[in-house]
C-alpha cells in the first residue's frame, strides 16, 4: 500500500527544522546535506521542496514572519482593547518575539552582510518580508487617528518612527548581544504616549 505524503505539511516540517539547524550553526555551516539529514529526508526529497539552502532559509523566514502576523492580527482583532493599547501590545510583542528570536537575528545579519557584498540590495530584501508588519503598524494607528486617540500626524511619519524603535531593538539583540530590551519597550510605550491627543 502506498503512503500518502501530506506535502504542504511536510514542508513545513522541514522549514521548522532548518530554521533551528540554521540558528545553531549558522547560514555559512549548514550545507544541504545537513538539512536532509536534520529533516530525516533523502537530498532528492528535499529537492523535492527546494531548489538549494538559500531557497530553504529565504521560506524559513517567511514562515517566521507569517507565524508573527498571524499573532498580531490575533491582537489587533480583540475588540476588548481599545486602539492605543493594542498598539503598544503589538510593539512589545514584536520585541519579545524578537529577543525570543535571537539567534536567528544572529544569522540572518551575516547573510544580509553577504548579500550586500555580492551586489544584491538586501533592504529589498528585508522590506518585502516586513511590509504586511509595517501594514498593520499603519492599521493601528489610524484605528487610533480615527477614535480621536492619536494625532493627526501623517501615519506614514508615525509608522516611520515607531518601525525605527523595533530595529533599534534588533540591533541591540542581533550586534549588541543585550538580553534586556526592556528599556527600548519602555521608549516605545513613551512615545506612543507622546502621539496622543491630551484631552
Amino acid at each position: 500500500m502506498a503512503i500518502i505524503v501530506e506535502h504542504d505539511k511536510r514542508k513545513q516540517e522541514i522549514l521548522e527544522k532548518s530554521l533551528d539547524l540554521f540558528c545553531r550553526e549558522g547560514y555559512d555551516d549548514v550545507t544541504f546535506q545537513k538539512i536532509a539529514d536534520a529533516c530525516g529526508v533523502t537530498r532528492t526529497t528535499l529537492y523535492i521542496y527546494f531548489k538549494n539552502k538559500r531557497e530553504v532559509f529565504v521560506w524559513s523566514i517567511k514562515l517566521l514572519t507569517q507565524r508573527i502576523e498571524k499573532k498580531l492580527i490575533e491582537i489587533i482583532k480583540d475588540t476588548s482593547i481599545n486602539p492605543v493599547d493594542c498598539l503598544k501590545t503589538v510593539l512589545c510583542w514584536i520585541v519579545d518575539a524578537c529577543g525570543e528570536h535571537r539567534q536567528l537575528f544572529n544569522v540572518l545579519l551575516p547573510y544580509l552582510i553577504s548579500l550586500q557584498k555580492s551586489g544584491i540590495d538586501s533592504g529589498v530584501r528585508v522590506r518585502r518580508r516586513v511590509i504586511r508588519i509595517k501594514h498593520l503598524l499603519s492599521t493601528m494607528i489610524i484605528q487610533g487617528q480615527e477614535a480621536n486617540l492619536i494625532k493627526r500626524i501623517p501615519v506614514k511619519d508615525i509608522n516611520d518612527l515607531l518601525y525605527g524603535l523595533i530595529e533599534t531593538a534588533i540591533f541591540r539583540i542581533a550586534v549588541l548581544n543585550q538580553s534586556d530590551v526592556s528599556d527600548v519597550k519602555k521608549l516605545m510605550c513613551m512615545t506612543v504616549d507622546s502621539l496622543l491627543i491630551q484631552k
